[in-house]
């Protein structure tokens, strides 16, 4: 039997079967007299779960670092969330609920509200809240909750879900991988895993229905492909595959410290793509060259209110001084339409990827856009700062977007504060941008490929609707005829041309974008050893004649299938 699932954390596992069924806690919702009493067993139940959530932010520290110990620190701040006890408090003195069930009501209206929005990241935070609802519930109640880490024998974990808190207590000497039914790529649990070097497959639709305990399985975190009771012929190929796999991750620690060169020593420069300070320690294991891509959205997803110039200033910090004097890019404030935050509301959209967001709604809410540029430049005397605007559709916004930067400038300077002169860039992702990259090129100091939407707009298809997820074609000679003509623009010009989209990471596309001229190729960090051993295969100026010939060809299938035959032919698949 094989199920197919989301491959969240690369590797290969094989082990029998543990079924983690989650508690189902039986509440009441009977009424109580004792209100004072029932209050009292809700703070005694939060200080117990603020104890617990303290040694795993020390455990995590030591494990994995200060980076992965802020989930924990975002947990212990919903767990002491003053608004949410409030209301819990509220529930119990007006409606004399009793604490269990008051706090349940509570926590799963808040749960909702994250559930029921459309961004995937802001959706799995729910995840955080309901690890945490079930921690105090626990207590609350009086339940012993199971605990994962007294599991003493090699086991695959078989879950609905696992939040951060069940993650944190794997021992990876017994726990050689796990699938869950629900969960994506961008979940806290999938970071973890990838941190951990712990395979796991996410979204496996009822295989906790399907699979006995104790049954062998089989999970490939690459391609999210799961095998229940294989025969020996499977168990003898997914043996070899873990090997080649362990294999190939030694090898690639020799590419760390190395310059990425081809084969005809032309250098190309390899970023990392970041969401915050904490995936600075991939970036770095990982030997990326720079930052090509900070989104700084989260800063402000993972917060409550708007952060302060004082918290972007340390974030923005925190990461330069990471990376002396290589490039640091960081994305100016990229949300709206379908990233939506409580604390900046804005109207509902019939077409969120067309509607108000990034540069549109920075430029309308410019309070919003300078406090991020006050906090930028004052960080920018850290580090190699280059600031990018998404978003950009029309000189007009790229010239208002500028003028608000040197405002900034001027404010900083009047109150004595010292900032360096910075990059400015814009991201292209929008066709017009594109189309008049020759103009733009003129204004700024470099340029930037955002394939992910420029994909979607160019061929007028939401990456986020599967009905029309066939014309996701990065491949297509009229995208690559795009990206010639941005990275020919910056070229005429002087300045670089760099991709932060999924396309810089792919192994089919990227020795395209090599020999189309693309000067830095931004990725995840865990991508970056595998294309500098590529590239370290490859001559520029071969992969300058495929590109060439690629853009002459008329479908996506054709160029893909032709540069397939090209990289098994030179050895380089």
């Amino acid at each position: 039997m094989i199920f197919k699932g989301i491959g969240a954390s690369n590797g290969i596992a094989i082990a029998k079967a543990y079924k983690y069924e989650e508690v189902i806690f039986d509440i009441s919702d009977s009424l109580i007299e004792d209100a004072l009493g029932e209050v009292e067993k809700l703070e005694s139940a939060i200080i117990k779960s603020v104890e617990e959530i303290d040694k795993m932010i020390e455990k995590t520290q030591k494990s994995l670092g200060d980076d992965h110990a802020a989930i924990f620190v975002a947990h212990k701040q919903i767990a002491i969330d003053s608004e949410m006890k409030n209301q819990v408090v509220e529930l119990i003195n007006n409606n004399h609920y009793n604490s269990a069930y008051a706090y349940n009501q509570v926590s799963q209206s808040f749960i909702d509200i994250f559930e029921s929005m459309d961004d995937a990241y802001l959706k799995e935070r729910a995840i955080d809240i309901r690890d945490v609802s079930k921690r105090v519930l626990s207590h609350i109640l009086n339940i012993k909750l199971p605990n994962l880490s007294e599991i003493d024998e090699e086991v695959i974990i078989l879950a609905n879900d696992l939040t951060p808190s069940d993650t944190s207590a794997l021992d990876k000497r017994f726990i050689k991988g796990f699938v869950t039914q629900i969960g994506g790529r961008t979940s806290h649990t999938a970071i973890m895993a990838r941190s951990m070097e712990i395979p796991a497959v996410v979204g496996v639709r009822e295989i906790l229905n399907r699979v006995n305990d104790s049954s062998l399985i089989i999970i490939d975190g690459s391609t999210g492909d799961v095998f229940i009771e294989p025969g020996q012929k499977q168990q003898d190929l997914y043996q070899r595959k873990h090997q080649e796999f362990l294999a190939e991750v030694e090898m690639l620690k020799m590419f760390k410290d190395k310059e990425t060169l081809t084969i005809d020593n032309v250098h190309v420069e390899l970023a990392a793509n970041i969401g915050s300070p904490k995936d600075m320690d991939a970036t770095l294991n990982n030997g990326a060259e720079g930052i090509g891509l900070y989104r700084t959205e989260f800063l402000y997803m993972d917060s409550l209110t708007a952060p302060t110039e004082e918290e972007q200033f340390i974030s923005y910090k925190q990461v330069l001084e990471k990376m002396p004097d290589k490039r640091v890019v960081i994305r100016t404030l990229d949300i709206g339409g379908d990233k939506k935050l409580d604390y900046l509301p804005i109207d509902e959209e019939a077409n969120p990827f067309l509607g108000y967001r990034a540069i549109r709604l920075c430029l309308d809410r410019i309070e919003i856009f300078k406090t991020q540029l006050r906090a930028l430049l004052k960080a920018s005397i850290y580090g190699n700062l280059h600031i990018m605007f998404p978003m950009i559709a029309t000189m007009q916004e790229l010239i208002d977007a500028k003028k608000v930067l040197e405002e900034c400038k001027n404010e900083l300077t009047s109150e004595g504060i010292k900032y360096d002169d910075v990059k400015i860039g814009i991201m292209i992702e929008i066709p017009s941008a594109a189309i008049l990259a020759d103009k733009f090129a003129k204004e700024v100091d470099f340029f930037s490929i955002g394939t992910n939407d420029l994909i979607q707009y160019t061929f007028a298809a939401d990456r986020m609707n599967q009905l029309v997820s066939y014309l996701y074609q990065p491949y297509n000679p009229s995208l690559l005829r795009l990206i010639k003509m941005v990275i020919d623009a910056s070229h005429k010009e002087g300045i670089w041309t760099g991709m932060c989209g999924e396309m810089a990471g792919d192994l089919v596309a990227a020795p395209i974008l090599l020999g189309l001229g693309l000067d830095e190729f931004s990725m995840s960090a865990t991508s970056i050893l595998k294309v500098r051993k590529l590239f370290s295969k490859l001559s520029k100026q071969e992969m300058e004649v495929f590109a060439n010939k690629c853009l002459e060809m008329s479908s996506n299938e054709e160029v893909h299938n032709y540069m397939l035959e090209i990289l098994k032919r030179e050895g380089k698949d």
